[in-house]
C-alpha cells in the first residue's frame, strides 16, 4: 500500500468483501487504499443526495493519487465523469453533454471489478448505458454502495468542503 493512500480511520465494508478489501489485514484497516474508500463513501453519498458537483470533487481529488493505467485511476476517473454527467443533466439540462461524459465514463469503467470498493459498478454501467437513450432513468437513481443506497449527511458535506 502506498502511504499517501492510507487512511486508518475508514471502517470495514458493511456488506460482503468487495474488491479493495483485504480481509487478512482487517485488524490494521483492511482497505488496500483507505483514502480511496473514504472518497468513495463521501462521493457516493453526495451523488445520491443530488449534490453532483460535490460528489465530482470527492472522486477527482482522490483520482490524483493514482497513476494512469491503474484500476483505481480508471474507477475514479469514471466516477468523476458520472457525477459530471449528472450535473450536466440536472443543473444545465444539457443531455448532449451528459451523453458525452457518460460515454467516457463507460470507457473508464470497462474492466473495473463489479464490486470495486463496495460500489455496484455493474449497476452504474447499466444505468449509464440506459441513460444514453433515456436520460429520464437518472431521476430517482441512486448508486448502490455495500448493498445500500446511502445519502449524504453533514460529515460528507464537510469532507467535500475541505477539498475546495
Amino acid at each position: 500500500m502506498d502511504d499517501h493512500t492510507r487512511d486508518e480511520s475508514v471502517g470495514p465494508p458493511t456488506h460482503g468483501a468487495p474488491t479493495g478489501w483485504l480481509a487478512e489485514r482487517a485488524e490494521s484497516n483492511g482497505w488496500e487504499h483507505g483514502s480511496l474508500r473514504r472518497a468513495t463513501l463521501h462521493g457516493v453519498r453526495l451523488y445520491n443526495a443530488g449534490e453532483y458537483h460535490e460528489a465530482h470533487d470527492c472522486f477527482e481529488a482522490e483520482w490524483y493519487n493514482y497513476g494512469s493505467g491503474t484500476t483505481e485511476s480508471a474507477f475514479l476517473h469514471g466516477m468523476v465523469q458520472v457525477a459530471a454527467g449528472a450535473y450536466k443533466h440536472f443543473d444545465f439540462e444539457d443531455d448532449a453533454g451528459m451523453r458525452s461524459l457518460f460515454e467516457t465514463a463507460l470507457q473508464y469503467l470497462h474492466g473495473v471489478p463489479s464490486d470495486f470498493y463496495g460500489v455496484d459498478v455493474d449497476g452504474v454501467r447499466t444505468t449509464l448505458d440506459t441513460a444514453l437513450e433515456n436520460p429520464a432513468v437518472l431521476h430517482g437513481w441512486e448508486i448502490e454502495l455495500d448493498g445500500e443506497r446511502p445519502v449524504a449527511d453533514a460529515v460528507d458535506r464537510e469532507y467535500a468542503e475541505r477539498l475546495e
